[in-house]
């Protein structure tokens, strides 16, 4: 069985520059330690809700835990808009 993941998350309007610089070391280190390559999608009509999509994951519980480790590493919550979280789903197939 593989899985996909969609994390997605409102970014703060005065970082979005910063916040893709960001996003795409998260998506580099995602591909180097579990071999997972990402992409990162803007919302149409709301440029500043982003999706990150990491497709055929067949180790969901080590890929869950790499994930989130990048992303308290890199400090992607500095990047969200305030009182805000990273909302993570996942879909067998």
């Amino acid at each position: 069985m593989a899985f996909s993941y969609y994390i997605y998350y409102r970014v703060d309007p005065g970082k979005a520059d910063e916040c893709e610089s960001v996003i795409h070391q998260v998506l580099e280190e995602v591909k180097r330690t579990t071999g997972i390559a990402g992409k990162l999608l803007r919302k149409r009509d709301e440029p500043l809700l982003w999706m990150e999509i990491y497709e055929n994951v067949a180790d969901d519980a080590k890929f869950e835990w790499e994930l989130a480790d990048i992303a308290d590493r890199l400090n992607v919550k500095q990047c969200l808009v305030a009182d805000t979280t990273r909302h993570v789903e996942c879909f067998e197939h």
